[in-house]
């Protein structure tokens, strides 16, 4: 009857997990921005650095204005070659890499920047990421680099879990047809309602910054108001810059198609494998994206980001009446608190008007983003995200301590085979493409070879054979969870409460699971060999002997040379520990790999019988501890 009840509530928890881990899946929570902060910072760094020295004089006045009474926050200029870990001051080239993938708004950044004490560690984390991308010389490297900046980062922000996924902000929206005027495209992006897109979202903001800028120049104004409306104006134009760097990079220009898994497995190809693109005014090169941003490609999106400070120095520095009056009909001081990390659409503001001149030669500097679903569309790819149905087969081999009878301490090998049919969610890379946030529950048949050792005492000369192995031949039906866990194994299981109480915590938790959990030696590492993880909690077998029929039996010594022949099942649990995987492969719809598990794990006897002598006492057994290894072939199919 226990063993009843606990295989009962395996199952419910099996089916619990598989439920919570489809709610993670579904809700579309995965990292979609795209430049990673320090190649955010670095654009806009040069572009500043790039600017006339006469705009960089007019730049950097407006900046000391608004820095007043933020001393301690922010640099004296716009730009610092120093570490922000020397200096604890965030320079204006760190803003646009905070805006969107730090901040949801304007008003959300201005506040993180001038208030938080995390944000500091943000900015900490993005130099030792750009840093680390720069000595990368392998792919390896970079996802090793990737992955542990992607943790510090769900450390340093509580919320930058909960901002993925919402919306597609950071890419350009797909062409309707390839005959698409570039002009059509433009009013396409920024009609209000459209959906949110990375040009529209630049041009909404970058308005805004204007709007601002030119009421900071009216006389009328205390000197309070004054930095209130420049403060302002600088967290609008950073919001706009990001979305601005954003429309460069090459997954983004691909388009977002598809459902989650196409959109994150298109996303990460292009950017990694680069894109052929032309802008509207006709100019073709090849570009790069998140985190594989080569020299040439941050100067050229940095020209564009300089045009556009250039503008609103420009408006900050005229005089008299050369600016359209028509763009002061905006009331508010304040930042833009539009909140892009659950917004849908692009907002309508009463008063917001754009100088559709300017828009118009910034426009023929982007690039013309791919086809909508169709006919000359870019080719998609997929991630590992989804459910799916898979198959694994194993050869394992495993030392025992001994046998179940007490005497019985020699150790010995047991080879066997396993085969097994598995479902569950890849959640694989759900912030990075080095991720482990496989899910799944699996159920299958193993067959064992005799042990090695003998049924007698340690010290016996008796040859060995299948009869008189310590455990002979069996079989069992096997059953395989793995689930990943943050910081305990089940903590998933256990926070799932807050699914409904406080979806952000939960989502964080679940983001610092599948890559691979808080604990540093938890997270896989990537080499050109293959992939490493430690994984001991994150997975967990269990098989069943004894269960049918004939039974299994086992010859156990009890007193001098006597015997005694006894029935019995046992339940093997196994924690695998290390895993190597030197071979995968990935295609539209199907997974591959090749894996080696170090594992061990306890066998424990149980419903004893003893069978001869007829009416004897049931010998105490004991359990069997062992070491082994498992050599793996899994495939999968995802729906």
């Amino acid at each position: 009857m226990n063993l009843t009840y606990r295989k009962e509530n395996s199952w419910g928890i099996c089916l619990r997990i598989i439920v919570l881990c489809w709610i993670l899946f579904v809700t579309g929570i995965w990292e979609a921005n795209a430049w990673v902060y320090p190649e955010h910072r670095k654009i806009s760094f040069i572009a500043m650095q790039n600017l006339s020295p006469v705009y960089q004089a007019a730049l950097n006045r407006l900046w000391s204005e608004a820095r007043q009474g933020y001393e301690t926050r922010l640099t004296t200029t716009v730009t610092d070659h120093r570490p922000v870990k020397e200096t604890g001051l965030l320079d204006y080239a760190a803003w646009p890499a905070i805006a969107g993938d730090h901040s949801c708004s304007p008003a959300d950044l201005l506040r993180n920047v001038l208030q938080s004490q995390w944000i500091r560690k943000v900015a900490v984390v993005g130099a030792r990421l750009g840093e680390d991308l720069t000595r990368a010389k392998t792919r390896e490297q970079r996802l090793n680099a990737l992955q542990y900046s992607d943790m510090q980062l769900l450390k340093a922000d509580e919320d930058y879990a909960s901002r993925a996924g919402s919306n597609n902000i950071h890419f350009l929206l797909p062409r309707t047809a390839s005959a698409m005027s570039g002009m059509a495209y433009f009013f396409l992006s920024i009609t209000p309602g459209a959906e949110l897109n990375a040009w529209g979202a630049y041009t909404y903001f970058h308005a805004s910054a204007v709007h601002k800028i030119m009421r900071f120049r009216q006389a009328d104004l205390s000197a309070s108001e004054k930095q209130t409306l420049l403060l302002a104006a600088f967290a609008d134009e950073a919001f706009a810059i990001h979305f601005l760097e954003d429309a460069y990079a090459a997954g983004h220009v691909a388009g977002t198609r598809g459902n989650a898994s196409l959109q994150k497995g298109t996303h990460d190809y292009y950017n990694e494998a680069g894109l052929e693109v032309q802008t509207w005014d006709g100019k073709r090169r090849v570009m790069m994206g998140d985190a594989n941003m080569r020299e040439e490609d941050a100067v050229w999106v940095a020209q564009t980001i300089q045009k556009s400070l250039e503008h609103l120095i420009r408006v900050a520095e005229a005089t008299g009446e050369d600016n359209r009056s028509f763009l002061n009909t905006l009331s508010t001081k304040q930042p833009m608190d539009v909140d892009i990390c659950s917004a849908t659409s692009l907002p309508d503001l009463p008063g917001l008007h754009y100088d559709t001149l300017y828009f118009q030669e910034i426009f023929q500097l982007t690039l013309v983003p791919g086809l909508a679903n169709g006919k000359g569309e870019l080719p998609r790819f997929r991630a590992e995200l989804g459910s799916f149905l898979g198959i694994s087969a194993s050869l394992n081999g495993s030392s025992v301590s001994g046998g179940f009878g007490k005497n019985q301490t020699a150790s010995g090998f047991i080879g066997g085979l396993e085969a097994n049919v598995r479902f569950g969610l890849g959640l694989d890379g759900v912030l990075n493409q080095s991720g482990d946030g496989l899910v799944f529950m699996q159920l299958g048949w193993k067959q064992e070879a005799a042990s090695t050792n003998n049924f007698m005492y340690a010290n016996s000369s008796l040859a060995n054979s299948s009869l008189t192995s310590a455990i002979p031949a069996r079989a069992a039906y096997n059953v395989r969870v793995r689930l990943p866990f943050s910081l305990f194994p089940g903590d998933l299981l256990l926070a799932s409460p807050l699914l409904l109480l406080s979806p952000k915590t939960y989502n964080k938790i679940a983001m610092a699971a599948v890559n691979g959990g808080f604990i540093p030696w938890q997270s896989g590492f990537s080499t050109r060999m293959g992939r490493f993880q430690f994984i001991l909690g994150r997975e967990l077998g269990v098989s069943f002997y004894g269960l049918r029929s004939p039974k299994d039996f086992i010859i156990i010594p009890t007193s001098g040379s006597s015997s005694a022949v006894v029935e019995y099942r046992s339940t093997k649990i196994d924690f695998p520990i290390l895993e190597y995987r030197p071979l995968r492969t990935f295609s539209q719809d199907q997974s591959s790999s090749l894996m080696l598990q170090l594992n061990t794990g306890v066998d424990i006897p149980y419903r004893t019988q003893t069978i001869l002598p007829a009416g004897d006492p049931v010998p105490e057994l004991k359990r069997i501890w062992y070491i082994g290894v498992r050599i793996l072939f899994n495939w999968r199919h995802y729906f």
